[in-house]
């Protein structure tokens, strides 16, 4: 079932180029969910027409943008009350602090774990906690960047064999590069600290 929905999905997208890509993104991203549809999607058709990849992944990154700018916009207007009725208040305040500390960081590591990680919930808090638009835009932009990028380049080098190797070993890279993500931004919050305590 799922096989020949991302069969349709596919040829469907494939139609309409990277206009399809930016919009099943786009829904995913906000108010609908198609669970790795977007990474299969990258995958299969810049290894199809692997000069186009760069049209592809960032079609689907900018798409992802939109919807995730959807939900964030949402949250701004009155996510803390959402999140709060469904989430224990204690909870939601540590979470609240941790993103108007770590606005980007907050961001971008979440941007880069994999499924089943509910990303929506992390776009909702950042829009709660009153994130800088640019911050959120930013963090956005390198998570899933990388995210699309990266599957791109792996489809232009390895074909379609990219899409196996990403069903087998995309929940590890996901974490590393995100572990690398939270490793180096916490590396260079200590850094400026040290400079504006010696400043």
């Amino acid at each position: 079932m799922f096989a020949q929905m991302i069969a349709a999905i596919t040829d469907w997208a494939t139609q309409l180029g990277g206009v399809g890509l930016f919009i099943i993104a786009a829904l995913d991203s906000s108010f609908l969910s198609f669970p790795q549809v977007n990474d299969v999607l990258v995958i299969v058709l810049s290894a199809k027409y692997p000069e186009r990849m760069p049209y592809y992944a960032g079609l689907t990154m900018a798409g992802s943008m939109a919807g995730c700018f959807a939900l964030f916009a949402v949250a701004r207007r009155g996510g803390e009350v959402f999140m709060r009725k469904r989430l224990q208040g204690a909870h939601v305040d540590r979470a609240l602090k941790l993103y108007q500390r770590f606005g980007l960081l907050a961001v971008i590591v979440p941007a880069l774990l994999p499924p089943p990680v509910p990303f929506k919930v992390f776009v909702l808090l950042a829009g709660a906690a009153d994130v800088a638009v640019w911050r959120f835009a930013v963090a956005i932009a390198i998570g899933r960047g990388i995210r699309y990028f990266g599957q791109g380049y792996l489809a232009v080098m390895y074909g379609e064999h990219a899409l196996d190797f990403m069903q087998e070993h995309g929940a590890e890279i996901g974490v590393g590069l995100a572990v690398l993500a939270l490793v180096g931004g916490l590396g260079l919050v200590m850094l400026r600290r040290r400079r504006q305590a010696a400043a």
